[in-house]
């Protein structure tokens, strides 16, 4: 430790002491030596003075002997040791350990409520497709159907040997003639048959609702080789537009279906307004009645007056004058005659009469006569096996819904749609499994 250092008085007398102007050799009698030098003061203190560190701050220190060449002294390394990963676990032990009880225990309450939420939707899982192999197993189904079994929780459902509602989607479905494209149907209330959690066997089915829809993409594909387009018009119509092949000749094909329920477990379509077109020539309607059959076109049965060789061809036929109910006199003339021909031909009665006239009648005794107008005789032979229960065996949209053999199933709605033709389906007391 430093001592102190005590300055000495000032050397000066009172009544003489050096000014800032004065220089020191001016000084009355005093020669230089006389007054002390501060600089010596200074000295005098030796190394320990804030001067002297001051200077020597930079220079290096010397090494453990003292030397002045020696190297510089270097403080030895710590020796390596691997981090301490407990320290950040610690701490965090530490922070739980200041959060209150209320706390704890409510983050251990969410923590078991989400594992056990967890576990309940993976057994919902397991249980609706368990369910959905089931029925396709048993229904003989062509794709798995969709099972969503709804309320929650359903481990506490399964305990009770109940179900709050199920609900199944079966896409593709065969019907006779025709595949519904989807049938979908709640169940609610189910109760089922097991002996235990693990070991279901069946369910009961108090009550099921459900909906049937036959498209109307799947009735253009699966009748597509007439090719026929159904579309919907009113709410229980749908019509049926396209062509049919007959006899190597594309008709055109007209017709109208009404949609209707069928007793309990069907739909039926009567079909209307049903006609073949043969181009612009001529227009076959199945059927027995006077306006069914093979008739001229409008256009066809004017043009009559302009076609002189078929015009003759037609009134050569006394069975077809007769049709045609043409006096014997006025049809002499004609023949005769190319303006009465024109005449008679292109009145509107003749026009009239020419198209109630059946040509399937005509061909069976006066087959040439068909062809003169333009008519093929093996188009005339495939139109008259075309009848009418065929057409509408062909059109026929209907089907059945299968009988169970537990419970009733019945329709209660039929409604024609935009996408297609949709029923509301009931079911009671409906039993699936064992």
């Amino acid at each position: 430790m430093r001592t102190p250092h005590r300055m000495t008085a000032h050397p000066f007398p009172d009544d003489h002491r050096p000014n800032a102007y004065d220089h020191p050799y001016d000084l009355q009698d005093d020669p230089p030596d006389r007054y002390p030098n501060p600089y010596d003061e200074l000295g005098a203190l030796g190394g320990a003075g804030p001067l002297e560190d001051f200077l020597h701050e930079d220079e290096p220190e010397t090494g453990p002997d003292g030397g002045p060449d020696g190297p510089p002294y270097e403080e030895p390394d710590e020796a390596w040791s691997p981090p301490n990963h407990r320290r950040g676990s610690r701490r965090r032990r530490r922070h739980l350990a200041g959060l209150p009880f209320a706390m704890k225990a409510a983050v251990l309450v969410v923590t078991l409520a989400a594992f056990l939420t967890l576990a309940d939707r993976w057994a919902l899982l397991y249980a609706e497709h368990k369910a959905s192999r089931t029925l396709e197993d048993q229904l003989h189904l062509t794709a798995a159907p969709e099972v969503e079994i709804g309320g929650f929780p359903f481990l506490t459902q399964l305990v009770d040997d109940r179900l709050d509602s199920v609900r199944v989607t079966v896409p593709d479905v065969a019907a006779d003639r025709v595949s519904l494209a989807k049938v979908s149907a709640t169940a609610t209330r189910v109760r089922l048959d097991s002996d235990g959690p693990a070991d279901v066997h069946g369910a009961r089915i108090p009550e099921l609702h459900g909906e049937v829809l036959l498209s109307f993409d799947d009735l253009n594909r699966e009748l597509g080789s007439s090719q026929v387009t159904f579309t919907g018009h009113g709410r229980d119509q749908v019509r049926a537009r396209g062509t049919l092949p007959v006899a190597g000749h594309e008709l055109g094909l007209r017709a109208d279906a009404r949609i209707r329920r069928d007793g309990t477990r069907g739909i039926s379509t009567h079909i209307d307004g049903m006609r073949l077109d043969i181009g612009d020539l001529a227009t076959y309607r199945p059927g027995a009645r006077p306006s069914e059959g093979l008739h001229l076109t409008p256009r066809s049965a004017a043009r009559l007056a302009g076609q002189t060789a078929r015009a003759r061809a037609l009134l050569s036929v006394p069975s077809v004058v007769r049709r045609l109910g043409v006096p014997d006199t006025a049809v002499r003339r004609a023949l005769r005659d190319d303006t009465e021909l024109a005449s008679l031909t292109g009145s509107r009665t003749f026009v009239r009469q020419a198209m109630r006239l059946n040509l399937l009648d005509v061909a069976a005794a006066h087959p040439e006569l068909l062809k003169r107008l333009g008519l093929d005789p093996a188009l005339l032979d495939g139109l008259s096996r075309l009848t009418r229960p065929v057409l509408v065996d062909q059109l026929s949209l209907g089907f059945r819904l299968p009988h169970p053999a537990d419970g009733r199933i019945r329709l209660r709605d039929v409604r024609v749609e935009r996408d297609g033709i949709r029923v509301d389906v009931t079911g009671t007391g409906l039993s699936v499994g064992r």
